[in-house]
């Protein structure tokens, strides 16, 4: 292999994690291939009253985990897991960014996701104008709810002055920063970049409308089992925060320095359904194109994937469709290639839910092991693929396939392989 293609080749040295089932990656892991379920009742706020009172919540979670103390009290939820699984991916990366020349550090990019930001700082600072007067709002409460901070952030806390992109793709945007990681790399732009997204969603102006659209799970009494994708009883998705960070960087870079290869990040696609603002296209036509895409990016047949960490929301409209959509772009495979939906176990944590994937995806070809798709008891008859059910498997994957789709007909998908130099 020539030092030039070894340059432009995108390969996983690092993660960090903040879930509902783990504030660090090995025990988001250990407990994701166990099947345990982070939902449980709303904290976040008081929930008398609404249709929806359970949520896939971050547990005791510390937020100067990743910041100091004084400015973790001026920043929002979103960033404060960020920068903690930044640390984190950082850490497991082996990187040391101190070291690191003015010249070094303008080739390092954050990517660093999140379809809301920090909404909640409207919400706060709302209520601050209406209590005490404009003069009493923080002056911070701009930047803390900003989407772009916690990738800003994150590049101030490491010194790295390289591009700092964050983009809003609603369900799909945490997968979206892996084609613009995968793209970088490819350009030969920089050397290193550190690809994830963010969200902390859990407000209640947010319940309230998706319970209203009847997109939420209405299993109050019983939310470890509220989330079941593909499952025939299924009745809604279970809302659910977190984040997660990927150092990405050129194989060049890597193997230069010694560092651990999880895998090979080899194709990424975007499409658009342009059919609605919250349903997709029953056809699947833009979720199969945005696979089609990302195979062909890759240089990969699709009998080559062996597994596929679906979006499987626990929607009646999107499992169907994405049930259709891979068998469309699968053809007679689809019957063969394992599929498992994470959310079954940490809710949708919306712009993190392509990271968190991203995790069962490597792991996957890490570990052999493929994580499963709990609460999945009475399958719908209509849906009738291998969901990889209640218990995870053991299997060698070499090439797995994450998928995101959005509101508003937002389509990502991502390819990662096990890297052979």
């Amino acid at each position: 292999m020539a030092q030039k293609d070894l340059a432009r080749r995108a390969v996983v040295t690092g993660l960090g994690a903040v879930t509902p089932i783990g504030n660090d990656h090995p025990t988001f892991w250990k407990n994701l291939i166990s099947g345990v379920s982070g939902a449980g009742p709303i904290t976040r706020f008081d929930p008398t009253g609404f249709d929806v009172r359970i949520a896939a919540e971050v547990k005791d979670f510390d937020p100067t985990i990743g910041m100091d103390r004084k400015m973790a009290r001026r920043m929002s939820r979103f960033i404060h897991f960020a920068m903690a699984a930044g640390k984190e991916a950082i850490a497991d990366a082996g990187l040391d960014f101190s070291g690191y020349t003015p010249e070094q550090r303008d080739r390092v990019a954050v990517v660093v996701n999140s379809a809301g930001g920090g909404v909640e700082e409207i919400i706060i600072g709302h209520d601050v104008v209406l209590a005490k007067g404009p003069g009493q709002v923080s002056p911070f409460a701009y930047p803390a709810l900003s989407a772009s901070m916690a990738g800003c952030l994150l590049s101030m806390e490491h010194g790295l002055t390289g591009q700092v992109i964050s983009q809003s793709a609603a369900c799909a945007t945490s997968i979206v920063c892996f084609l613009d990681a995968l793209r970088m790399i490819q350009r030969g732009d920089v050397d290193v970049v550190l690809a994830g997204g963010s969200e902390a969603p859990l407000l209640q102006v947010g319940f309230a409308a998706l319970a209203n659209m009847h997109a939420l799970s209405k299993r109050n009494d019983d939310p470890t089992r509220a989330s079941r994708p593909f499952d025939r009883d299924r009745d809604g998705f279970l809302y659910g925060e977190g984040a997660g960070v990927v150092v990405i960087e050129s194989a060049e870079h890597a193997l230069a320095r010694g560092a651990n290869i999880q895998a090979e990040l080899v194709g990424a696609a975007s499409t658009a359904d342009a059919f609605h603002i919250s349903a997709p296209d029953p056809n699947g036509r833009g979720a199969r194109m945005a696979m089609t895409r990302a195979m062909k990016d890759a240089g990969i047949a699709p009998d080559e994937v062996d597994y596929i960490a679906a979006h499987g929301t626990s929607t009646a409209l999107n499992d169907a469709m994405e049930t259709r959509a891979i068998k469309d772009a699968f053809g007679e495979h689809a019957y063969k290639v394992a599929i498992s939906s994470p959310k079954s176990m940490v809710g949708h944590t919306i712009g993190a839910a392509g990271v968190v994937n991203a995790f069962a995806a490597l792991g996957a070809i890490r570990e052999g092991v493929i994580a499963p798709t709990i609460n999945l008891d009475n399958p719908d008859p209509e849906l009738d693929l291998d969901y990889v059910p209640n218990m995870a498997r053991k299997a060698k994957v070499d090439t797995a396939m994450i998928n995101g789709f959005g509101f508003g007909g937002q389509n990502a998908v991502a390819v990662f392989r096990r890297f052979e130099a």
